[in-house]
């Protein structure tokens, strides 16, 4: 395998190590596909700065077409090292940070970077968190226009195949041949130098949490060294491993032979008690106990040490918990529909009761009897003056034709 990459030429070893770089980073890091990225990105590396490809005093408007896309080999060669498998992780995000500044330098050379981020990193004083912010937010901006950029010109590429191969099968082109080379040949710059600018963003985010990682596994070494260097985080983790797979093997026995209560639903019991079966002040407390995160909540306990409580502070959900539970609610309803019913029923006691009917008031409209001829002999003359005098009658000499 050796022999063969290093008698394959810079495009086609480039091209094989992208690839390697594109499965390695979307389906997982398989140590031998790494390992493999990595040899041919080095060699790629190699032949690149033997060549001379690249200048401190060019600029992107420099730099050939074909050329562009070896900028990218620092970048894929931070990438793949980040997904290496060893030991002594530090030393290998620390060689992944160096790749990763390689590129940006090379970038900024070629006038590549943004102004805003060059800004940034040159300030020696770090910056606000609004700051921080605002060019977060702006990178992640630009990030997504790279990658919609990108899939237009995919877009594109593919629909002019399709047309190329369909009028190649009608007639022959022979006039705008080269035209169509030359549009060929900007929109490749024009992908290139988009993949280029989205490999900057995820270069400056990477360093940060890189950086970050890095700081963290310093503190546990140095804390480690003044502990005396004892394994206490394999220890744990393995305990905390074989007391979660004890439990579950328990709860798998237990499971067969004991029978699960049959839970109480709010519709359940709101149907017994329509029913007769269940009363209300018959009803349990339905309380949930409260939600415990991260290792405590595997293991089923309490938190018994400082880490186990930071780690329940971490783990927490994205949403806000609700503060009753179904069968509460439906239990507040109930008492609702209750005390309703018995102010209905009162109400109705009341209505029905022969004091209530005596000493009820009159209504409005309401009168007595003796009055319905007055009102029946009132309703006969209005009747008769409606006949003699119809609808509209006094307003004849209004309308055009009267």
């Amino acid at each position: 395998m050796q022999t063969k990459m290093e008698d394959l030429p810079l495009p086609t070893l480039f091209e094989q190590a992208r690839k390697i770089h594109s499965t390695a980073t979307d389906s997982g890091a398989d140590q031998e596909v790494v390992k493999k990225g990595l040899e041919a990105l080095v060699k790629c590396e190699d032949m690149v700065n033997k060549l001379g490809l690249f200048s401190t005093n060019e600029t992107k408007e420099d730099i050939s077409t074909t050329n562009l896309k070896y900028l990218l080999v620092p970048f894929y060669l931070a990438e793949l090292t980040e997904k290496v498998a060893q030991d002594d992780r530090i030393q290998i995000l620390k060689a992944s940070q160096e790749k990763f500044k390689e590129f940006i330098s090379l970038c900024e050379a070629m006038e590549l970077v943004p102004k805003e981020e060059l800004e940034a990193s040159t300030q020696g004083v770090p910056n606000s968190l609004a700051d921080q912010r605002a060019r977060k937010i702006a990178r992640f901006k630009r990030q997504k226009a790279a990658e919609a950029k990108l899939l237009e010109i995919k877009e594109r590429k593919e629909r002019r195949g399709r047309s190329t191969k369909a009028a190649a099968l009608s007639t022959p082109v022979e006039a705008g041949e080269e035209d169509e080379l030359d549009d060929d040949g900007e929109e490749e710059r024009e992908a290139w130098l988009t993949t280029i600018s989205l490999a900057i963003c995820k270069t400056f985010d990477l360093l940060k949490l890189l950086k970050d990682e890095e700081e963290i596994l310093c503190a546990v070494k140095e804390k480690k060294s003044k502990e005396g260097d004892k394994e206490f985080s394999r220890d744990v983790l393995d305990n905390r491993t074989q007391t979660v797979e004890a439990w579950h093997r328990d709860a798998a026995v237990r499971a067969r032979y004991t029978k699960p209560a049959q839970p109480i639903t709010c519709a359940a019991f709101a149907q017994d008690v329509l029913e007769g079966r269940a009363k209300v002040s018959e009803v349990h407390d339905h309380k949930h106990q409260p939600m415990i995160f991260g290792p405590a909540s595997v293991v089923g306990g309490g938190f018994t040490s400082e880490r186990e409580r930071m780690a329940a502070q971490v783990f927490q959900p994205t949403h806000r918990l609700p503060t009753m539970s179904i069968e509460e609610a439906g239990l507040k309803e109930m008492e609702i529909m209750n005390k309703w019913q018995e102010r209905n029923v009162k109400l109705m006691e009341e209505a029905n009761h022969s004091w209530y009917k005596d000493n009820r008031m009159p209504r409005p409209g309401e009168e007595d009897d003796e009055d319905d001829d007055a009102v029946v002999e009132k309703a006969r003359r209005w009747d008769d003056w409606k006949d003699e005098n119809p609808r509209g009658a006094g307003n004849k000499k209004l309308t055009p034709c009267g």
